[in-house]
């Protein structure tokens, strides 16, 4: 092999072969750059990205464990060969303002949200660009509202994508706990270049899950949407969500609540 351009390999066959240390390095540096460039009110902590293999398994199993309509990856991008998916983890003051009271969803949450969509969406429409600079093709989806309006069911679920890309498990909250917790948002890119997949480990990052010591998420929920059936009611979610939407609209499209994501598996895994 030789190296081509930065950041890439060939092979003789003409297939293009990622370095996964170098494409780490690239989406970290470009969402740090992108945040710098935003000027965001939000903090953040350190990113987190894994990657898996776009035809693997795992990803066919999405169509079982997620939603029967869930998108591949070569459904998105033709020629698809691995998934990249990361995690931009909020910093510690936006989930304290947010735990502070039950009902009111703090401003820095809201604003972390509104600006953190942004960011996802500035920052995988610029990789896109950089990876197209070493020959490399991507696509990716928005970063939120990509769903069903009726069911509710995204079409591709960043949070399933981040599971199996091995960036953490889910909790009994619906949403991903990762090494730096589920405080944060997800985004994702497919590409037609093969990266060594991230080692999923299969452990539990969940107290309720690991045994049975937590329900913080359940207890903080406003609108009881969450139970110790590990069910969610989606709809009452979505009303909430909708309803400080409307509090908060000079923020911008503030959908969000997040109350579920402040117990102890916000900063962390728990277990």
């Amino acid at each position: 092999m030789v190296r081509d351009s930065p950041g890439a390999l060939v092979d003789q066959g003409g297939e293009w072969l990622l370095d996964s240390v170098t494409l780490v390095e690239l989406i970290t540096d470009t969402i740090k750059r992108q945040v710098f460039e935003a000027e965001t009110v939000t903090e953040y902590r350190e990113p987190l990205v894994g990657f898996a293999a776009a035809g693997g398994p795992r990803f066919a199993d999405l169509r079982r464990v997620a939603a029967p309509t869930h998108m591949m990856p070569e459904e998105m991008l033709p020629g698809a060969r691995s998934v990249v998916a990361f995690f931009l983890p909020f910093a510690a003051s936006v989930v304290e303002a947010n735990a502070r009271e039950k009902e009111r969803v703090a401003r820095e949450w809201a604003t972390a949200y509104v600006e953190t969509n942004a960011l996802i969406s500035r920052t995988t429409a610029r990789l896109v660009e950089l990876l197209a600079e070493r020959r490399v093709r991507a696509a990716a989806e928005p970063p939120t509202h990509n769903f069903d309006p009726e069911t509710l069911v995204s079409r591709w679920s960043h949070k399933s994508v981040a599971v199996t890309a091995g960036l953490g498990s889910f909790g009994l909250h619906h949403l991903v706990i990762t090494d730096a917790g589920c405080a944060g948002r997800f985004g994702s890119l497919v590409i037609d270049a093969e990266v060594t997949p991230t080692v999923v480990e299969p452990r539990e990052r969940c107290l309720y899950f690991h045994d049975g010591s937590c329900l913080e998420c359940v207890m903080r929920c406003p609108v009881a949407a969450l139970g110790e059936d590990d069910e969610i009611d989606k709809q009452a979610c979505w009303r909430r969500l909708q309803q400080v939407a409307g509090e908060l609209e000079d923020l911008g499209l503030a959908d969000a609540c997040g109350k579920c994501s402040c117990g102890p598996c916000a900063l962390e895994s728990a277990v």
